[in-house]
């Protein structure tokens, strides 16, 4: 995927926008079983961050990872066949929602676990230290991931090793219903985790990340500095997700957040602001471009076959299943 241009940082918004759309159409139809994430509203993160990063860059994604996956460049098709649970997916629909990766696109997972991608990353940054590869990880997580310990361990070695990682969190202002702002500690009282991050030695900064300029101007220094021996450094990107924390939200009709609140967010849309930087006609293109994508996607997801159920033990080990003399499988 090309982010290299404004054109093309819009077409990767607009295509992660309609990609989670569809998604959330095909958790109604029952084709995507165990619902999503949805990551629409916080498109611009994953789309100005991937844009700072070279090929051979890695990153690990979080339970709402659909857009960092997409903005990598993985195929739309494989991806919905993966959420969709079907052989052609991303990883043979073993790994849903949750857990898709590709990493001939240094796609490293999603993690169902909050903030557990963190080590997972800094063990591949160190990897690529110690081998002297030029090469930079991202990790992304959210707020709620402000408060794991696994994080602030994380932050701690990188910063000791100068590990070329850059940790981006995606503060959308919420820990699924609980307010970042009530759960996070911080000087300005705003659940910010700058502070906290600037006290392990991390040059850390906040961005708006609701504009995708914003984001990849700040991604770019931060990569930068990684990928130069400067070591590891703090993104906060400030967002708002304007659907629930999870499908199943729409069901539970759950008022912690106001319509007053999210129309204000609305009104930042990321795809709106992206869309400005257009030429005229150019959207009309690229959204007829995007469309036709997405439907040779679902044609693909739905042709897909399903798994044979006695290939349930395939893939859990690396040379297959082997079981021991006298255990029953």
């Amino acid at each position: 995927m090309d982010l290299s241009t404004p054109a093309g940082r819009y077409r990767a918004i607009r295509l992660i926008r309609r990609f989670e759309e569809q998604a959330l159409e095909l958790v109604k139809s029952g084709v995507i079983v165990g619902g999503t994430h949805p990551y629409i509203g916080q498109e611009a993160v994953a789309v100005g961050v991937c844009a700072a990063l070279r090929p051979q860059d890695q990153i690990t994604s979080t339970h709402r990872g659909h857009g960092h996956v997409l903005a990598k460049g993985a195929d739309p098709a494989r991806m919905l066949a993966e959420l969709a649970g079907r052989v052609g997916g991303l990883n043979r629909g073993r790994g849903g929602s949750m857990h898709a990766a590709d990493l001939s696109l240094g796609v490293l997972g999603a993690n169902g676990i909050v903030g557990a991608g963190a080590p997972i990353a800094a063990g591949a940054a160190w990897a690529a230290k110690r081998a002297g590869a030029d090469r930079v990880v991202v990790t992304f997580f959210g707020d709620g991931a402000l408060n794991q310990g696994v994080l602030l361990e994380t932050w701690n070695l990188a910063a000791i090793w100068s590990l070329p990682v850059v940790f981006v969190c995606e503060n959308n202002g919420y820990a699924t219903t609980l307010p970042a702002a009530s759960a996070v500690s911080d000087p300005g009282g705003s659940g910010s985790g700058v502070a906290r991050a600037a006290g392990f030695g991390l040059p850390a900064e906040a961005v708006d990340g609701m504009d995708a300029e914003a984001v990849l101007a700040a991604a770019t220094t931060a990569v930068e500095r990684a990928r130069g021996g400067g070591g590891p450094s703090y993104l906060e990107c400030t967002t708002y997700r304007f659907e629930g924390h999870h499908t199943m939200e729409r069901r539970m009709r759950l008022t912690y957040r106001t319509p007053e609140e999210i129309a204000a967010w609305r009104d930042r849309d990321p795809l709106e602001r992206a869309s400005a930087l257009l030429v005229e006609g150019e959207r009309e293109t690229i959204d007829a471009e995007v469309e036709r994508t997405l439907a040779a996607a679902l044609e693909f997801a739905l042709a897909s076959p399903q798994p044979d159920p006695a290939t349930a033990a395939d893939f859990l080990y690396a040379d297959g299943l082997i079981p021991r003399p006298g255990v029953m499988v």
